[in-house]
């Protein structure tokens, strides 16, 4: 890094945050452009300028096309930071495109989930969905083309005892942590001291949940069906899910209501957290919802460096390509 150069950037980021933006800001600088972005109407280093937008230029060159494809025939939303160089969704794609396109694809899944035995390519798209929700059963009732409950990838998969299985990726860069309460923060929210209501007091009065009283959503219906699934619940004296749990709640509720429905193939669903390996940041939100779900193993943590070193047991060649170019993207070791 450039010590003299002056980077745009927010005013509240953590260590980790600030080495991967100057880092990332660095790489666009020199393989893109060093026009500056806006978000705002505020400039940021780390934004790409608008003459980059639907180019994606910092995904891996390679997987552009299955990228675009993927996108024409199975429509998802591109975020609003997609063109922000520490971007999750990009890094998703970045991270497991090259892998699921690759013929070596179940001996590197293997790797990083014990029951995996092949990829179920007759289902989503050869396997695979980015963005994925219950389409177009809706079961959490969030869904809209702006907002709702959806994971970065879902992986359909046969597990080791030929049982159609489901597994649900959540993607997490440089964000310090999960997506909080959107209930609790609104604005048309004039209850909030109803959010202090134990998870005990919730479901016997579902309605003093926002999500649930004014939403409609069936967060609540769902957790109580699934209500063995969070059994050290008393030991949170607030709602659990009002902060940082609350994106892993969402998330796993997704999966929870996927496997009982009928009209869905997938034996087991499970879901996953994936991060950057030096992103400690969601540690914290991580344990506690293990605390709350006394480490069911439905829910699951790994690192991007994790995947990479799955992918570089094979030695391919072409795999060896991407994970240099991911490594020195995404600085990783």
């Amino acid at each position: 890094m450039d010590k003299d150069n002056e980077y745009k950037l927010p005013k509240k980021l953590n260590h980790f945050q600030k080495d991967l933006y100057i880092h990332l800001i660095d790489w666009k600088w020199k393989n893109i452009t060093e026009e500056v972005g806006e978000y705002n109407n505020v400039k940021y280093d780390a934004f790409l300028p608008d003459i980059f937008k639907d180019k994606f230029p910092f995904l891996y060159p390679p997987i552009l096309n299955t990228f675009n494809n993927h996108h024409v025939n199975f429509p998802f939303r591109i975020h609003i930071f997609f063109n922000h160089m520490a971007s999750s969704q990009i890094a998703n794609a970045n991270l497991f495109l090259p892998i699921l396109k690759n013929t070596n694809v179940d001996e590197i899944l293997k790797h990083l989930k014990p029951d995996f035995k092949r990829i179920a390519k007759e289902f989503l798209d050869t396997g695979f969905r980015i963005e994925f929700w219950d389409e177009p059963y809706n079961n959490l009732n969030d869904k809209t083309k702006v907002s709702g409950t959806d994971s970065d990838i879902a992986i359909a998969y046969y597990n080791n005892d030929e049982e159609l299985c489901l597994w649900l990726i959540e993607h997490k860069l440089a964000e310090n942590e999960f997506t909080t309460c959107g209930g609790f923060t609104s604005k048309g929210n004039k209850s909030k001291n109803l959010c202090k209501k134990s998870f005990s007091e919730i479901l016997k009065n579902k309605d003093l949940c926002y999500y649930h009283r004014v939403n409609k959503y069936k967060y609540w219906d769902i957790t109580e069906k699934n209500k063995e699934f969070f059994p050290d619940h008393k030991n949170f004296k607030i709602c659990p899910f009002k902060d940082g749990l609350n994106q892993l709640w969402r998330n796993q509720l997704l999966g929870l209501s996927i496997e009982s429905d009928s009209r869905q193939p997938y034996k087991y669903v499970y879901f996953s957290v994936v991060r950057h390996p030096e992103n400690t940041s969601l540690d914290e939100s991580i344990k506690r919802y293990n605390n709350l779900i006394n480490n069911n193993p439905k829910f699951s943590i790994f690192t991007s460096e994790d995947v990479l070193k799955a992918a570089e047991n094979l030695n391919d060649s072409e795999l060896n390509k991407w994970i240099k170019w991911y490594k020195k993207l995404y600085k990783i070791k």
